[in-house]
């Protein structure tokens, strides 16, 4: 499934990011390959301005500036980079689908906690447990011996 035929990225049901708001670097990759991999540009780096983004909403954006904080530089700019194939096409479409996967995973919203008490059975068999407990270690003592 190629997304990069599109015109926007569909993050979530809220959230389209336009390609154009992606840039694109072409470099050489890494690693042995002899004379293809020496001559050809495969390796993608991906750069999203998460900071001046025009898509993002300011919660939007904090949320994406907290948790994709490693893959941004001071800028505000994201870098993802892809180099596992030896095909620059399947590299970018590898990379779109992982900045699709991080970003959708940054936009989640935790669900809060809801603060519970234990119920009244379970304070009193706790409490019940207890007193076995202490029980059983006041048995412990010494003995007396009946002279």
């Amino acid at each position: 499934m190629s997304v990069l035929g599109e015109k926007v990225l569909r993050i979530t049901d809220t959230l389209t990011i336009p390609l154009a708001e992606l840039r694109f670097r072409f470099t050489r990759s890494s690693g042995p390959g002899g004379q293809h991999v020496s001559r050809s540009a495969t390796r993608v780096e991906l750069l999203f301005d998460v900071a001046g983004s025009p898509s993002l909403t300011e919660a939007q954006r904090e949320r994406a500036l907290k948790a994709l904080a490693p893959y941004i530089d001071s800028d505000g700019v994201l870098h993802l980079v892809s180099q596992t194939s030896r095909s620059q096409l399947r590299n970018r479409e590898e990379v779109v689908e992982r900045f699709r996967t991080l970003m959708r995973k940054a936009m989640r919203v935790p669900k809060r906690r809801r603060p519970t008490r234990p119920s009244r059975t379970a304070r009193e068999r706790r409490l019940a447990s207890k007193r076995r407990r202490s029980e059983i270690k006041r048995q412990r003592g010494p003995v007396m011996a009946d002279d």
